[in-house]
């Protein structure tokens, strides 16, 4: 596949389908790797439409399209919106994502880049982000684009998990 054949752009409500759609896709291979309970709590988590529209509302999503339909996605959550272990004065990156047929091929670097250049323009000054044991090639974007593992966190599904922090 051709990289200009890929169009990026931000996500409306009109995408809340779509994004549950990928969000299942995404994250559904890494059901494998969890226990039944887990899996389970997982699998809740990712096809959760009132989640992914909450988060939609507020947070700017960006996408990628291929052949009209969402292939990729991450959110960046603006500073004032803590979450479990997210400060106050954070923005956040959340539930980047990539459809299975798409790996590897620069798109999740492209929309957390995006995620940050947004960031940057409005004036946000630290990025958060958590990311876990199994999500290797996650951890290598992240740490390319310059966040710093902060600490690690009390385990997410029965598996280790990290804070990153990028300062802007």
């Amino acid at each position: 596949m051709n990289p200009e054949e890929l169009l990026y752009r931000s996500a409306t409500i009109k995408d809340v389908d779509e994004l549950v759609e990928l969000s299942i896709d995404s994250y559904s291979p890494y059901l494998a790797l969890l226990t039944a309970e887990h899996a389970n709590t997982l699998a809740s988590v990712i096809k959760d439409k009132e989640k992914i529209t909450a988060l939609l509302g507020k947070a700017k999503c960006f996408v990628c399209i291929h052949q009209n339909k969402i292939i990729g996605m991450a959110f960046l959550v603006p500073n004032g919106h803590p979450f479990n272990f997210y400060k106050p004065e954070w923005a956040q990156i959340r539930m980047v994502g990539v459809h299975p047929d798409y790996k590897g091929m620069g798109i999740a670097t492209k929309l957390t880049k995006m995620c940050i250049t947004h960031a940057k323009d409005t004036g946000e000054k630290v990025i958060a982000l958590h990311t876990s044991e199994f999500m290797d090639a996650a951890r290598h974007i992240y740490e390319s684009l310059g966040f710093k593992q902060e600490k690690g966190l009390d385990p997410i599904f029965g598996k280790r998990y990290w804070l990153y922090l990028l300062n802007l």
